[in-house]
């Protein structure tokens, strides 16, 4: 599979438990193109949701569903990132365009502090 950073995907990140992310959702990739050509096994998504409420959370970016291409408008957590096997990634679900990327970038900077 090659997948590019930006690239939106579904996964199914399984049961619920506690605050960790769970069920069939949409996920970003975000880490870096050279590692997802690697012959690492592994990616770095972050997880999306449909609760827009989420939007206004410091670093939380709002991705419409016009622009995304998912079904339904999302908000990406920068606080819900995942490591997953690349063959735990299913079909292709959208794009984030780069004017979004750099408010993803930025929010995972606050994040992490970078």
């Amino acid at each position: 599979m090659v997948m590019r950073r930006s690239d939106i995907y579904w996964a199914d990140l399984g049961p619920a438990s506690g605050s960790r992310p769970a069920k069939r959702r949409p996920v970003l990739v975000v880490q870096s193109d050279p590692y997802n050509d690697s012959r690492l096994a592994t990616v770095l998504v972050a997880v999306l949701t449909s609760n827009t409420a989420l939007a206004t959370m410091p670093g939380n970016v709002f991705l419409s569903a016009a622009v995304t291409g998912l079904p339904r408008d999302s908000v990406l957590n920068v606080t819900a990132l995942v490591t997953l096997n690349k063959t735990d990634l299913a079909e292709q679900a959208g794009q984030v365009p780069p004017s979004l990327m750099h408010d993803v970038d930025r929010g995972l900077r606050r994040v992490l502090a970078l």
